[in-house]
């Protein structure tokens, strides 16, 4: 029984984790990416379709971003979809293709960017600290139901704070790394 409540509490952290890293791939570091695209929705005939369903999107360089709609009546529709998202750049039309070009970061950019990153982190430790105090009513409401002894409650409340450490330690090296990314030039 406790074993099942540490592997979804591992499991649910992991979740986290990966939500932690879907968010920074949001963040804009020193070469753009693609991703900064995503959750763009473009009007595709009544419906609205994520824009990289509607075109190839493709980061050309360090600073561009190609979109290439497979309808070209589709342009116009995806230039709104880009001006209403407010990405900070704006799409240049050239009749075939819309270009992107983002200038480079600045230092308050770069540090803004972080900063971001870094409540980005903070919202998956508190994620994470939630999934440990799920964890820890279940092995009282066990110990409370005369499932476990007195030694396995403390024990196993002991074990779920070491995988809750475990995780927020896992948690601030990735922001490191992305820090890392986010402020070198």
């Amino acid at each position: 029984m406790l074993n099942e409540i540490y592997s979804e509490t591992k499991e649910n952290m992991d979740k986290s984790l990966e939500s932690l890293k879907r968010d920074y791939k949001t963040l804009r570091t020193g070469k753009v990416s693609t991703t900064i695209l995503d959750g763009i929705k473009v009007d595709y005939y009544g419906t609205p379709t994520d824009l990289n369903q509607v075109g190839s999107v493709l980061a050309s360089d360090a600073t561009t971003i190609v979109v290439n709609p497979w309808e070209k009546n589709l342009l116009s529709d995806i230039e709104q979809a880009i001006n209403a998202a407010n990405i900070g750049v704006n799409p240049n039309n050239d009749g075939e293709t819309i270009k992107l070009f983002f200038p480079p970061m600045t230092v308050e950019q770069r540090q803004e960017s972080a900063k971001h990153a870094k409540g980005m982190t903070d919202n998956a430790k508190v994620a994470i600290r939630n999934v440990r105090k799920h964890s820890n009513d279940r092995v009282k409401t066990l110990h409370k139901d005369k499932e476990i002894t007195d030694d396995e409650n403390k024990k196993a409340l002991d074990e779920i704070q070491k995988i809750t450490d475990s995780y927020v330690a896992k948690a601030d090296e990735i922001l490191k790394a992305k820090e890392k990314e986010i402020l070198t030039v």
